[in-house]
């Protein structure tokens, strides 16, 4: 080719595929699945204060389908909280894939004070006043004796740093709880408190973290909860 004609091509930026920064950990946000249902006349079990619903069977069911979408993904570790329900939505997986789940007591749910042990269920479908304002004011503390939005704020900041720093550059799953991932992707985002609320139970959101800095590639997956083909995730 002559020298000249090299010389006058032009010069082309195109658009490339999402990578993550270098040093970046990518974290896959599982909800847990759904739990057993609360019974004014059967509160459930507390550890540490909380409550500790097993799974239901509808939850069974998601968690294997969880399993089942991310069984062939490569993932560093899987991690959970205290709460048993994200243990055992993490089962299924962490079986296929040969890895001990390790427990992060940071991103368990937010403390919800003297409405744990299934009341707080039963205030939101009754429309309680005080469930009203803390909606209204996107507060977890209009709870009387709940955690402080600065205090649930602060820990799930914490662990995610951490987590993030300890898997750079890979890939780990996190099975915990709607209010967590909520947060989570809130304070990503600079969004209201409760920008983010409710992911569906047994959904996948995907956070990539570098350092205290976040970016969400992905909110409520739930393509392999329906009977359609799951979408790929890389």
């Amino acid at each position: 080719m002559d020298e000249r004609e090299t010389r006058d091509d032009p010069v082309e930026y195109r658009q490339e595929r999402y990578k993550p920064p270098d040093g970046a950990a990518e974290i896959l946000l599982v909800r847990h699945g759904a739990s057993e249902p609360a019974r004014p006349d059967r509160p459930f079990p507390l550890v540490d204060g909380q409550g500790d619903p097993a799974l239901a069977p509808e939850g069974r069911n998601q968690a294997e389908r969880v399993g089942d979408r991310l069984a062939e993904e490569h993932l560093d570790a899987v991690y959970v909280t205290p709460l048993r329900r994200t243990a055992q939505t993490a089962a299924p997986l962490a079986r296929r894939l040969g890895l001990e789940p390790r427990v992060e007591r940071g991103l368990r749910e937010v403390y919800l004070g003297e409405w744990e042990g299934g009341l707080f269920r039963k205030k939101v479908a009754e429309n309680d006043p005080v469930a009203q304002r803390m909606f209204a004011e996107e507060r977890w503390d209009v709870i009387p004796g709940a955690e402080s939005n600065e205090a649930f704020v602060a820990r799930i900041d914490e662990a995610l740093t951490r987590l993030a720093e300890a898997h750079a550059g890979g890939r780990i799953a996190v099975f915990t709880h709607g209010g967590v991932i909520g947060q989570a992707l809130a304070s990503a985002t600079g969004a209201r408190p409760f920008a983010f609320m409710t992911p569906d139970n047994g959904s996948v959101s995907r956070l990539v973290r570098l350092g205290g800095l976040s970016s969400i590639r992905g909110f409520n997956d739930v393509s392999h909860l329906e009977r359609s083909a799951p979408a790929p995730l890389t």
